[in-house]
């Protein structure tokens, strides 16, 4: 297994790691960051302002607008009326949370801060125009866009795998229906089975939730089908937290989960979702009783129609104000973003959403964008009391974003068993405060 270097902050005494990583999960910081501290009035200059996108980076976009100046008009378009969160989805699937509880609505952004929230789809957008075309015939004007699309999937670049196939074999990586039907087949599988996930290249959404995803498979299996197993197919050799998820795994799950990358034939190239067989580019066949396929990913559709996507399928963005380098005055967000070394997160897109409401609210104004940074901090439960962390501070370096060196890290390995309760303690209250930060008073 290969060792990851700890970095300065990793080697912190544990009361400082624990300090930090309590402050960071507490709701009262979540306003500062993204490098707003705090959002003023302005100057009651009005533009307008359409967000495409209501998850943890358009509803924080919208939402900050409006308190960097209420005399902007903000419309946030988003199709559907309540929102479930990635994040913590995996939770579900491990019969650790309803759905219940993954699930937000709008009525905060609406009643106090104003925003004008749409149930509809942005089809297509007229850059030259300024103009976005909604499913249901209606164009909104806007002087500036913010598009938080999230990901679409790259349908057939494994070979089998279209949204035909995701109906048997579930990705899974959009909450909601797709984790349901997921959780539907965990629960009917016989015990002895095995647990297949096909884990993608990077780059894609949430570097680590894969592996949190077969730790909590993997902690129901040992409860309830204890005969049973994960086998991980991945198509890299190297994973988010990877040293701090085996050390979790050999703890508390044996040899229940294996994981296979690259370069020991890990990398899956065709799907047969109707036998539940996948193959590998070396020609191995694996049979599988659930089969989790997470295929490769680009940013939402829309980001394309817009003409802001290069060939990579992601946005190259301008890293002070993240907007389009291809596209003026459309600003992108959150997953659909080229911000590397920033993962794809939503704790990425929440202070992503801060930098870019600051930026747009100074452009109305005729005024210097403030200086950006960014904070990000992911938790990942190894086991319902087992929790793992990692924490990134950046800025813009040389023209480029870059790492703060020494100022993040990764929660410290051989870290005993009170540890380890305290940072799936904090994960709980991470992703409260940031839930409450984006959509104010949670739904359940």
């Amino acid at each position: 297994m290969k060792k990851r270097t700890m970095t300065n902050h990793s080697q912190r005494s544990g009361r400082d790691r624990r300090r930090l990583i309590k402050g960071l999960g507490a709701a009262s910081l979540l306003p500062l960051i993204g490098g707003v501290t705090p959002f003023t009035i302005g100057n009651q200059h009005a533009g307008q302002v359409v967000v495409v996108g209501g998850g943890f980076g358009g509803a924080t976009a919208a939402k900050y607008l409006k308190r960097a100046n209420p005399a902007i008009e903000v419309i946030l378009v988003e199709p559907a009326e309540t929102f479930h969160t990635g994040s913590f989805s995996n939770l579900h699937l491990g019969g650790l949370r309803s759905m219940d509880t993954l699930a937000h609505g709008y009525d905060e952004l609406q009643d106090r801060y104003g925003v004008r929230v749409i149930q509809a789809m942005a089809e297509n957008v007229d850059a030259n125009a300024h103009t976005v075309r909604l499913s249901t015939g209606r164009e909104l004007e806007y002087d500036r866009l913010i598009l938080s699309p999230g990901i679409d999937f790259r349908w057939n670049a494994l070979e089998g795998y279209d949204e035909e196939a995701a109906e048997k074999a579930p990705h899974a990586w959009q909450a909601g229906t797709q984790t349901e039907l997921l959780r539907s087949q965990l629960l009917a599988m016989k015990d002895g089975g095995t647990f297949v996930m096909v884990a993608p290249g990077n780059p894609f959404r949430c570097p680590p939730a894969p592996y949190e995803r077969a730790s909590l498979v993997a902690n129901y299996l040992a409860q309830y089908k204890p005969k049973s197993k994960v086998l991980i197919l991945d198509a890299k050799d190297d994973f988010s937290k990877q040293a701090l998820f085996m050390e979790g795994w050999e703890q508390l799950y044996g040899d229940r989960i294996e994981w296979v990358g690259l370069s020991g034939d890990g990398r899956v190239t065709r799907v047969d979702a109707e036998r539940l067989e996948v193959e590998t580019e070396r020609g191995t066949v694996h049979q599988a009783d659930v089969l989790n396929v997470i295929p490769p990913q680009k940013a939402g559709q829309i980001a394309e129609r817009a003409g802001v996507t290069d060939d990579s399928g992601w946005v190259p963005v301008k890293p002070e104000t993240f907007e389009s380098q291809l596209v003026e005055d459309i600003f992108v967000i959150g997953d659909a973003a080229v911000a590397a070394p920033m993962p794809k997160s939503g704790f990425c897109a929440n202070a992503q959403a801060k930098v870019v409401a600051a930026a747009i609210a100074a452009s109305l104004e005729s005024r210097p964008a403030p200086e950006a940074y960014w904070t990000h901090a992911s938790y990942s439960l190894v086991g319902p009391e087992y929790g793992i962390s990692e924490i990134g501070i950046y800025r813009v370096r040389d023209g480029v974003i870059a790492e703060v060196e020494g100022a993040g890290g990764l929660s410290p390995q051989d870290a005993p068993e009170a540890t380890r309760a305290l940072e799936a303690e904090y994960a709980i209250g991470w992703y409260d405060a940031i839930c409450q930060d984006t959509w104010g008073t949670p739904l359940a």
